[in-house]
């Protein structure tokens, strides 16, 4: 186990965690029609720290291996559009394009799951949770977009 990548790994995370403490919800999204289900607040950061820890140990993980090319330009590309969609959703408060960007987050990080799990099956069952939570966080974008038509015009 390489621990000092597993922390360059994570510290990856925390700068795409970054765009959480800068572009936070506010009021105006506790002002808006929200289903029923949604999660609470307060389990937002606990599930996002545990899955930024399970997303660098398994990308440590399969990082080590050889022919990891895809799995880890898969890692990259979902990394990339997580740090993308609370400045879009949050930030310029546009629904639809925070929908766009979030359903490409989920194919990129169901490919890196597939990815990891041809590589090492521990990495791709650490990247479970993380497809079951953008699963969840995209039907609340979709729903919050739908029961807000009046702020959903981007």
């Amino acid at each position: 186990m390489d621990w000092f990548l597993f922390f360059l790994f994570l510290t990856g995370c925390m700068a795409a965690a970054t765009t959480g403490a800068l572009f936070q919800p506010g009021e105006w999204y506790d002002g808006l029609n929200k289903p029923s289900w949604t999660p609470p607040k307060w389990l937002f950061p606990v599930a996002w720290t545990t899955l930024y820890l399970f997303m660098s140990f398994a990308a440590m993980r399969v990082a080590q291996l050889d022919d990891n090319a895809h799995a880890m330009a898969f890692y990259a590309l979902q990394l990339a559009l997580n740090t993308l969609w609370t400045p879009i959703f949050f930030g310029l408060r546009r629904m639809r394009a925070g929908m766009i960007v979030i359903l490409c987050l989920w194919v990129a990080v169901f490919g890196t799951m597939v990815a990891f799990f041809l590589l090492d099956t521990l990495a791709g069952i650490l990247f479970v949770p993380y497809v079951a939570w953008v699963t969840t966080a995209s039907a609340l974008n979709w729903s919050v977009w739908r029961l807000n038509p009046e702020e959903a015009t981007n």
